[in-house]
């Protein structure tokens, strides 16, 4: 992290809130799309010059009663508001994830008994740690399936296969900005970010926001090169036994046409090993 990384993060948050988010009635142009530092200390119920001084880097110790103050004011969920005490050091950081990237037998022959459904399982750099067959075939359109972010930032296919790239974008980056946050000195996130942000200007323009999320639950809309649109909804479940890793399952809605499309793509891809088996 930088030396101002409380002040950037607050910073960054209050370009994204809107006044009209943050109830803010405004008259007349105003220079920037987000909060004002004034508006934000009168919102949190804090001296202005106070706040301007946390931006700064000049007050480097607000009391656990400011934090809550503004991430109210700044509207933080969940995530957001467990970084906002990370980078401002007031509450006692929590401990580096052990970095286990083996992923277990029994977990390996549990993502591969989910025939009919992709399921796979990540570490905190969205590193693709193991996957079934399913969703080695959603994902065959990219030249490797191996970690999320940098397909979505480098690989040709990303912005066709992505149907909303724009937020499945700023999703990897929240996920990568998160683990930063209770492993900054991890060396794999270091280079992975260090080589996003000298080949993709989008990820550059991204991680500038400081956003953070971890992985829940999401809808996800794809355009498959074989079986046409898919949408898809996405459950993450934490692996208890390896903090870090996360099992992601996709399912599609009973009946829909995504089902149809999911089942027709596992068909087609048993057809394609055969073929392949064969030659």
């Amino acid at each position: 992290m930088t030396a101002n990384a409380l002040g950037e993060y607050l910073r960054a948050r209050r370009a994204d809130l809107t006044p009209a988010q943050a109830g803010i009635i405004t008259h007349g142009r105003r220079r920037v799309a987000g909060l004002r530092r004034e508006e934000v200390a009168v919102l949190a119920g804090v001296n202005a010059d106070y706040y301007a001084r946390l931006e700064q880097g000049r007050e480097r110790h607000p009391t656990q009663q400011v934090l809550e103050a503004l991430a109210t004011a700044l509207q933080l969920d969940r995530d957001a508001r467990e970084h906002l005490y990370r980078v401002s050091g007031t509450a006692p950081p929590a401990a580096p994830l052990p970095r286990r990237d083996q992923v277990s037998d029994d977990l390996r022959q549990l993502i591969d008994a989910y025939t009919h459904t992709p399921a796979f399982v990540l570490n905190p750099t969205l590193d693709v740690l193991a996957s079934n067959a399913l969703a080695d075939a959603l994902y065959a359109s990219f030249a490797f399936f191996d970690n999320l972010a940098r397909m979505t930032f480098l690989d040709d296919a990303a912005p066709v296969f992505y149907r909303d790239w724009e937020r499945t974008a700023h999703a990897s980056v929240a996920n990568l900005r998160r683990a930063q946050g209770l492993d900054p000195r991890n060396p794999r996130l270091v280079d992975l970010v260090a080589s996003l942000t000298a080949s993709s200007c989008d990820f550059r323009r991204l991680w500038d926001s400081h956003a953070v999320q971890g992985k829940r639950r999401e809808a996800k809309r794809f355009a498959h090169p074989e079986v046409g649109p898919l949408e898809l909804t996405y459950q993450a479940f934490d692996v208890r036994d390896a903090p870090g890793q996360q099992l992601v399952i996709y399912h599609a809605e009973p009946g829909s046409r995504s089902a149809d499309a999911l089942a027709l793509l596992g068909t087609l891809h048993v057809t394609h090993q055969q073929e392949a088996s064969q030659a």
